[in-house]
Order: C-alpha cells, then sequence, then structure tokens
C-alpha cells in the first residue's frame, strides 16, 4: 500500500476530505440519537461524543461520508479523532475504545469500496484517525504545579495501541496522527505505530499532521513548524507531513511555506474555513474556501489536501475540481546534513561555523 500510494502522489495531488464535527453539528441531534438503543440508560450523558455514533447512529456516519466520496474524495478518515481509552473516559466509555475503531474503519472501509468498484481508476483509501487526545504530555494542566502531567507516554502509548489495533482490524488503508498540537503526545503515538506494525510485520502508510496554534508559528508546546518536522521525520513508513485546523488557509499559509522549504516528504494541508466567528461558526464559502487553497496549488507546496473545522462537502466539492488542474509538489531526498530540534530548529553542514553542544546542560 506504501508504495502505491507513493507512485500515485507522483502523478495527482489526492484529496482528503472535510470536517466530520461540523457535518454532525447539522443533524443537531440530542442525547436520545448519541445513546441511541445500545446505550440507553448509560450512567452520564453521552451528547457530543460523536465518535460513539459508529455503534449507536452509524447510518449518520455513513451518509457523511458518502457525501465526501461522492464529491470526488480520494481518502476519508476514520470517525475515531476522540476513540482513545484516554478521551473517551470523559464519557465513561474507555471500555469501548477497541468496538469504536474496529466499527469506524469496517464502515469506512465499505464505502471506499464501493466507490473503487464504480470507477476503479480512481481507487479511494481510509484513514485511521489518531487524535491528540484530551491531554499534554509536555505541559502541566495545574499552573500551581508546573511538573505535574495528567498523563504519562507509557499511557499514550498503551492507549494509541488499542485504538491503532481496531483501526488496523477494522481494514484502514493510512494510519493518519493529526491536529497535533504537543509533539511529545506525536511521540507516543509514532513509537505506537512503529512498534505495532513491527509485530505485524506490516508496512501501514502514516501520515503526520501538526497544528500551528496562532500566528507565532508555534505549536501548543512551543515548536516552530520546521522544528516539528525534524523531530517526527524519523517516523516509519512515512507517507506525509503537514498541517490542519486552528487556522484558515490564508492565516497558514507562511507556515506551510516553512514545511515546504524543509520537508523531503510529500507535503499535506486541510485548513479550516477561515476563522471563527464570535459565534465559534465558521463563515468561509466553499468559493472562497476553493480560492485560499488555490494559491497552494499554484505555488506547489501540497500533494494531499483537504479540509478542516468548518468545511463540508460543499467546499470539499470545490477543492476537488480545483486540484484537477495542478501538479503535485516536486520534493527532493533528505539533503546529508544533520538535522535536530527543540523548539527551534538546529541543522548543522559543512558550511557551518563552530557550534558549541552541552553548555545549558549544567544547572
Amino acid at each position: 500500500m506504501l508504495s502505491k500510494l507513493k507512485k500515485i502522489l507522483e502523478e495527482k495531488i489526492l484529496v482528503i476530505d472535510g470536517a466530520m464535527g461540523t457535518m454532525i453539528q447539522r443533524y443537531e441531534l440530542e442525547e436520545d440519537a448519541y445513546a441511541g438503543k445500545k446505550f440507553e440508560g448509560h450512567c452520564c450523558s453521552l451528547k457530543g461524543n460523536n465518535d460513539l455514533l459508529v455503534l449507536s447512529n452509524p447510518d449518520i456516519i455513513r451518509e457523511i461520508h458518502s457525501g465526501y466520496l461522492e464529491v470526488g474524495c480520494d481518502i476519508i478518515q476514520t470517525n475515531t479523532f476522540n476513540s482513545t481509552s484516554i478521551s473517551q473516559a470523559d464519557y465513561q466509555t474507555e471500555n469501548l475504545a477497541y468496538d469504536l475503531n474496529v466499527a469506524a474503519a469496517k464502515l469506512a472501509k465499505e464505502l471506499c469500496q464501493e466507490y473503487t468498484k464504480k470507477d476503479p481508476s480512481k481507487p479511494r483509501f481510509v484513514a485511521g484517525a489518531l487524535g491528540p487526545t484530551n491531554k499534554t504530555a509536555s505541559l502541566s494542566p495545574d499552573v500551581n504545579n508546573p511538573g505535574y502531567r495528567a498523563v504519562t507516554f507509557d499511557n499514550l502509548v498503551d492507549s494509541y495501541t488499542e485504538q491503532l489495533s481496531g483501526l488496523y482490524d477494522g481494514g484502514t488503508d493510512i494510519f493518519i496522527i493529526e491536529t497535533i498540537f504537543d509533539t511529545l503526545n506525536a511521540k507516543a503515538a509514532i513509537f505506537a505505530v512503529d512498534k505495532f506494525c513491527r509485530n505485524k510485520n506490516v508496512k501501514i502508510p502514516l501520515m503526520i499532521s501538526g497544528t500551528i496554534t496562532d500566528q507565532s508559528g508555534r505549536t501548543l508546546s512551543g515548536q516552530t513548524t520546521e522544528a516539528f518536522f525534524i523531530s517526527i521525520s524519523h517516523a516509519p513508513n512515512l507517507l506525509s507531513v503537514g498541517l490542519n485546523c486552528a487556522l484558515g488557509a490564508r492565516q497558514m499559509r507562511p507556515f506551510l511555506q516553512d514545511l515546504c522549504k524543509i520537508a523531503w516528504t510529500p507535503v499535506s494541508v486541510y485548513p479550516n474555513a477561515g476563522l471563527p466567528n464570535e459565534f465559534g461558526e465558521y463563515d468561509e464559502s466553499p468559493a472562497e474556501f476553493g480560492r485560499n487553497v488555490e494559491d497552494f496549488l499554484k505555488s506547489g507546496f501540497i500533494n494531499i489536501v483537504g479540509g478542516c473545522c468548518g468545511t463540508t462537502h460543499d467546499h470539499l466539492r470545490e477543492v476537488v475540481q480545483i486540484a484537477k488542474n495542478y501538479k503535485p509538489r516536486v520534493f527532493s531526498a533528505k539533503p546529508k546534513k544533520l538535522f535536530l530540534s527543540g523548539l527551534e530548529p538546529v541543522i548543522y553542514t559543512e558550511e557551518s561555523n563552530f557550534m558549541n553542544i552541552g553548555e545549558r546542560t549544567n544547572v
């Protein structure tokens, strides 16, 4: 699958789907819709647990996926953004993590097979989505105790491994670690993917997508775009690295450009439909979103493109039509340089001056 996808990416730009949460909100679901008959009488409210719908109300998720496939998306993401035991603990449904991932992957896979059968020249792929979880391994949630962590690296690895097992058993084609605000969380996910694939003796393509939280150009845990790329570029079976969420296309442009300058992999991007208004809603129309994304295509920035918060079937229809007119980004092999990173990138070449290493390790 990895070599097949790499070959396709050399030939054309692939389109990944748009927002799942935005589309679910349009159904204006209440508690009974989230619980369904399957979870009626659950010990706490399930309203807002979008991932649970793959078990309690799968027709809604099927309809949303079908809409994105109908407009021409090549890749659809499973409805598993919060399907880890860590995130599901908010609803006291952590015991359902494996089942959620199996069901979500199976549902998406069946639809992709159906649409591929209709047009074999345009194969469709399932990306098993691994969200960032609702915990951060790098930062303390307690301002009075900066050394405290609500989750450990090992907790994250265990939770992600369970999710990966469900996605794999459900038939996912790609793993995607997305909306990364904390690189340490992402490293736990990468570690879990590597260990899982080694144990299964398989090579599942991996997409990684970070989130630049504001115009400072950094992730929430403090890294610049270039430093983030260096930090995760060791990942096995790496298909692409990119950016998504937090910003609209116009606000994201300079950071995407920074990524393209350094990335020796295909680059993905799926921005929000602009910035949210005072009601938390997104006003950028499909036509405007398409124009902003087209700027990326004209500049030769990307290999995979889609939409995040606020984007709908109509937004992605626009993107699919525009993407047909452009060639994918051309990238070179990894240069023979030493790439290091903390919050900032450190790149050492033969032309570099003397570099002092280690002085700041003293107390």
